[in-house]
C-alpha cells in the first residue's frame, strides 16, 4: 500500500512540477468578478434600448458600485513593481512585435493582451466615472436625486462619454472573447480558470527572461 501511495505522490509531484501558475487564485476571482459585473451593467444599460422592458436602474447602478469596489482593489493589489513591470509596455516590447511580425517571444503577457488590459482599463474608468456622475440623477439608499447638480450641456457630455466608453467596451469583450476562443489560446483560457499553463506551453511562448517564474 506505502508503495502504491509512493508512486501516486510522484506521479503527482511530476504532474504539478509541469505546471506553472500563471494566475492565482485570488487573481482569478477578481477577474471574474469583474467579467460578471461589466456584463450584467452591458445588460441592463444595452437590453432597455433594443426594446426589452424591466426594472434595469437599481441592478445596474448596484453592478456599479461592485465593479467600482473591485477595480480599486484590483488596482492596490496592482501596485507592487512586479506587477507594474508586467503590465508595462516597453519600446522593445513595440519593437520586437514590429520585426518579427508578433511571433516574438514575450513575457508574461504579450504586446497584445498588455494593450487590450489599457484598453479596457481606460474605459473602465470613464464609464464608472461618468457612472458616478450620472448616479446623481437618481434616488440611492444614500442620497436623493439632484438633477440640477450641473447645467444640461455638461449632462449632455457626460452621456456622450458614458455612452461612448459602452460601444468600445461592446467592441473590445468582442476582441476579448473571440481571442481567447482561438485554439492556438486556449492555454490562457484554461489559466484563467485553472491557474496554470504546462511547462511545454511557456517554453513555446515565453521568454524566461521576461516572465521570471
Amino acid at each position: 500500500m506505502k508503495k502504491g501511495a509512493d508512486f501516486s505522490e510522484k506521479i503527482l509531484m511530476e504532474k504539478n512540477e509541469d505546471r506553472i501558475i500563471r494566475h492565482g487564485s485570488v487573481s482569478r476571482v477578481f477577474h471574474w468578478l469583474m467579467a460578471a459585473c461589466i456584463l450584467t451593467l452591458l445588460a441592463t444599460g444595452l437590453l432597455p434600448v433594443l426594446g426589452f422592458k424591466f426594472e434595469w436602474v437599481e441592478p445596474h447602478w448596484i453592478a456599479g458600485i461592485a465593479l467600482t469596489i473591485a477595480v480599486l482593489i484590483h488596482l492596490f493589489r496592482s501596485l507592487s513593481p512586479k506587477k507594474l513591470k508586467s503590465m508595462w509596455i516597453s519600446v522593445t516590447d513595440i519593437r520586437d512585435f514590429i520585426e518579427s511580425r508578433g511571433t516574438v517571444l514575450g513575457g508574461k503577457y504579450s504586446l497584445e493582451q498588455k494593450l487590450m488590459h489599457h484598453a479596457i482599463t481606460l474605459f473602465s474608468l470613464i464609464s464608472l466615472i461618468t457612472g458616478w456622475l450620472l448616479l446623481l440623477k437618481i434616488d440611492t439608499p444614500f442620497w436623493q436625486r439632484n438633477p440640477f447638480i450641473f447645467q444640461a450641456e455638461t449632462w449632455g457630455i457626460i452621456y456622450v462619454f458614458h455612452g461612448l466608453s459602452t460601444l468600445i467596451f461592446v467592441s473590445s469583450i468582442m476582441l476579448h472573447i473571440y481571442f481567447s476562443l482561438r485554439p492556438e489560446k486556449s492555454m490562457y483560457l484554461r489559466s484563467m480558470f485553472k491557474g496554470w499553463i504546462t511547462r511545454d506551453e511557456f517554453n513555446k511562448n515565453h521568454d524566461p527572461n521576461r516572465w521570471d517564474i
